[in-house]
C-alpha cells in the first residue's frame, strides 16, 4: 500500500470518528430533560450531575498525556470511542440514580481520552499531509452534530424512551467505528532515537501553551453560550416563540459546518493567523449583534454571524498546538484539551449569573469581551507564511517520515 493510500484511509478514518462524536454528544445533550425526567434528577442536583462530566473528562485528558508515552493515541482512540457509545447506551437503560451517575461518570473519563486522542492524531496527520485539513476534521464533527440532534428530535417527537432512542445509533455506529480504527495513522517519531518516550514540553513550555489555552477556554464559553443561552435569549428577551426559540441553535451548527467545511482553503490561501484574526472579529461581531438586537431576525443573524467566526478558532489552537511543539505534540494537544472543559465549565454558569443579576443582553458582551482576547495572542498561530498551502505541500517521500502504522498503532 502506497504512503498516499494510507494518508488517504488513516484521514477518513479519523474524519469519521469525529463524525461518531458529534453524533454521540448530540445525542446527550439534546435530551438532558428526557435524562432529568427519567431519573427524577432535581433541578438542583441537574448541574452537578453536568459538571462532573467535564471535570471528568479533564481529568482523562490529563491522563491520556501519560497514556500516549506507552502506547499510540490510533490505541486509546480505538477503545475510548466503543467506551463512549457504550456509556451513551448506558444513560438510557439505568433505572436508578446512582445508574445514570455511574454512566455519565464513564461517559466523562472517556470522552476526555477520546477528545485527546482524536486532536493528537489530527495534527499528527495534518503535518503529514503539509497542508491544513484539521478544519475539515472538525467540519465532520459538526456535520455529526447535526445529524445527532435531528435523531433526538425525532426520538423526543415519537416519544420514544431514552435506550430506544440510542440503541439505533450505537448499533450502527460501533461497527462501523471499529472496523474504520483500522486504519488510523500514527507518527513514527513519536520516540526519540532510543525508543525513549516523547519528550515533555521542557522548561518553560507550558508559559509558551497558556495563550492557545486561554483562547482555547474563551472560544468554548462562546460556544456554551449558545448552546445553553440562545433559546431562552430569543424567547425570553426577543420576545420569540417557543418553536423559532430552537432555531439558533440549529442556525449555529449549520453555519459552523459550512464555515469548517471551507476554512482549510483559507488557512492555506492567507495563513492562520489571518484566519483566525477574521474569526475572531466575526465572532465579536456576532456577540454584539445579539446583545443589541431589537427583534428575533437581527438575532438570528447575530447567532449567524457567531457560527461563522467561533468554528476556525478551536480547530486551529489544535493545530497551533502541534506546530509550537514539533517534537511533543501529543503531550501538547492533551494539556490544550483540558482547556475545552474549563471553558464549558465557566461559559453556562457565567452569563446566567449575569444574566440574573443584571441583564442577558449585558451578560452576551462577556463572552464577546473574552473571545476578542483571541486577537492579542494571534501570533501564536503561527507566523504569515505557514500557510500549509499547496505550494508549500512536501512530497509523498518526504512527508512518509511524519506516517506510522495503522492497524494496531505501534
Amino acid at each position: 500500500m502506497t504512503d498516499d493510500v494510507r494518508l488517504r484511509r488513516g484521514r477518513g478514518a479519523l474524519g469519521f470518528s469525529f463524525f461518531v462524536q458529534g453524533v454521540t454528544f448530540a445525542l446527550l445533550v439534546t435530551r438532558i430533560p428526557a435524562i432529568q425526567d427519567r431519573y427524577g434528577i432535581s433541578d438542583g442536583l441537574l448541574p452537578v450531575f453536568l459538571a462532573a462530566v467535564p471535570v471528568l473528562a479533564g481529568v482523562a485528558s490529563v491522563a491520556a498525556e501519560h497514556l500516549v508515552k506507552r502506547v499510540a493515541p490510533s490505541v486509546v482512540l480505538r477503545w475510548a470511542q466503543p467506551l463512549v457509545l457504550l456509556s451513551l447506551l448506558g444513560v438510557g437503560a439505568g433505572e436508578r440514580l446512582w445508574h445514570v451517575a455511574v454512566a455519565l461518570g464513564a461517559f466523562g473519563l472517556s470522552v476526555g481520552a477520546l477528545d485527546a486522542s482524536m486532536n493528537m492524531l489530527g495534527v499528527s496527520l495534518q503535518r503529514a499531509y503539509g497542508r491544513s485539513i484539521m478544519l475539515g476534521f472538525h467540519a465532520a464533527y459538526s456535520l455529526g452534530g447535526i445529524l445527532g440532534a435531528s435523531a433526538a428530535w425525532y426520538g423526543a417527537h415519537a416519544h420514544l424512551g431514552l435506550f430506544a432512542g440510542y440503541l439505533p445509533a450505537v448499533a450502527v455506529l460501533l461497527p462501523l467505528a471499529l472496523s474504520a480504527s483500522r486504519y488510523y495513522l500514527d507518527r513514527e517519531d513519536r520516540t526519540g532515537p532510543a525508543g525513549e518516550p516523547e519528550k515533555g514540553l521542557g522548561g518553560g513550555g507550558f508559559r509558551l501553551l497558556l495563550p492557545l489555552c486561554l483562547v482555547l477556554a474563551c472560544a468554548y464559553i462562546g460556544d456554551s453560550t449558545v448552546a445553553n443561552w440562545s433559546a431562552k435569549y430569543l424567547q425570553d428577551v426577543l420576545g420569540s416563540s417557543e418553536q423559532t426559540a430552537t432555531v439558533p441553535y440549529n442556525v449555529y451548527m449549520v453555519t459552523t459546518l459550512v464555515g469548517r467545511a471551507v476554512g482549510d482553503l483559507g488557512v492555506r490561501r492567507f495563513g492562520a493567523v489571518a484566519v483566525v484574526r477574521c474569526g475572531t472579529v466575526v465572532a465579536a461581531a456576532g456577540f454584539a449583534v445579539v446583545a443589541a438586537a431589537p427583534g428575533v431576525w437581527v438575532g438570528l443573524l447575530g447567532f449567524t454571524l457567531l457560527g461563522i467566526g467561533l468554528c476556525v478558532i478551536v480547530p486551529q489552537t489544535f493545530a497551533a498546538a502541534g506546530r509550537l511543539f514539533p517534537g511533543a505534540s501529543d503531550t501538547a494537544v492533551a494539556r490544550l484539551n483540558i482547556f475545552n472543559y474549563v471553558g464549558f465549565l465557566i461559559g453556562s454558569p457565567l452569563v446566567g449569573a449575569i444574566g440574573d443579576a443584571w441583564s442577558y443582553r449585558g451578560a452576551m458582551l462577556v463572552p464577546m469581551v473574552l473571545v476578542l482576547i483571541t486577537l492579542f495572542h494571534a501570533r501564536s498561530f503561527g507566523p504569515r507564511e505557514a500557510r500549509y498551502g499547496v505550494a508549500h505541500e512536501r512530497r509523498a517521500g518526504d512527508r512518509a517520515v511524519d506516517v506510522g502504522r495503522g492497524g494496531n498503532g505501534v
